[in-house]
């Protein structure tokens, strides 16, 4: 009896995992869990840094239920959701201020998918979406400690400016005109 030798089956390559970006309703379960791990990282930041110590979880839940993301549902307002892989990893919120401009919040990408290109194209779809609201410019404010966020900021356009409010947390304003 002859026998053929046979060789193991090649798997055919995967692509590696990319983002899609979508709108979606600011209280999805997917768009709340994103918010709690935003709110918790930037605020245990924030504490950690000032005073030493963690967000209180009573804190935490008060400042989660006060700031519902309402703002961020049309018709003046969008929250994005991007998914890498299929799997919710990050967001990005776009209201609109007045007739000419928008403001982008809750930029956010979990922290293991940093590096993957999740953040850019967050914005890029918050500008787009603030554009389809009639936005000319967008704005936005974050603080000293978050880096990465104003680096993230210069090297996609966005200019420091001067103060555009009065909030505790802010401490850097950008603007960049949407052309």
């Amino acid at each position: 009896m002859t026998t053929t030798p046979t060789t193991p089956a090649t798997p055919f390559p995967t692509a590696p995992p990319t983002w899609s970006i979508a709108p979606e309703p600011f209280d999805s379960s997917a768009a709340a869990a994103l918010w709690r791990e935003y709110y918790t990282e930037v605020s245990d930041r924030w504490y950690l840094l000032h005073e030493g110590r963690r967000t209180d979880p009573a804190e935490l839940e008060r400042e989660i239920a006060a700031h519902t993301g309402a703002d961020l549902a049309p018709p003046a307002g969008q929250l994005l959701l991007g998914r890498y892989g299929g799997v919710p990893g990050g967001c990005a919120g776009v209201r609109l201020l007045d007739a000419g401009t928008a403001e982008l919040t809750r930029v956010f990408v979990r922290e293991g998918l940093r590096g993957k290109g999740g953040a850019p194209r967050l914005v890029g779809a918050a500008e787009d979406a603030a554009r389809a609201l009639g936005a000319t410019r967008m704005i936005l404010d974050t603080r000293s400690d978050l880096v990465e966020a104003r680096a993230l900021y210069a090297r996609l356009g966005y200019r420091e400016t001067e103060p555009h409010n009065d909030s505790l947390y802010a401490e850097h304003w950008f603007a960049k005109p949407l052309r």
